[in-house]
């Protein structure tokens, strides 16, 4: 998934979440580490217009943790 930097693609709602499988969670988590591991390094060289959009994803990242760790203690 190459969805770097929409302003749509970054904020994932708890209902969302909650939607997708267990695969795709771990799909969408390693995505949106990989995604704010490169918006870090890019805001580190030179600033973001934006700089807002790291918080989200590490909340989105946050999120998708919760729901995958709360899933596997379910199961």
């Amino acid at each position: 998934m190459t969805m770097l930097y929409q302003e749509n693609s970054i904020k994932m709602k708890q209902q969302e979440i909650t939607k997708l499988t267990v695969d795709d969670v771990k799909n969408r988590l390693a995505d949106f580490t990989e995604q704010l591991a490169k918006m870090k390094l890019t805001h580190s060289v030179s600033p973001m217009e934006n700089p807002m959009q790291i918080r989200s994803v590490r909340k989105t990242i946050a999120r998708l943790s919760t729901e995958l760790t709360k899933r596997e203690a379910q199961a």
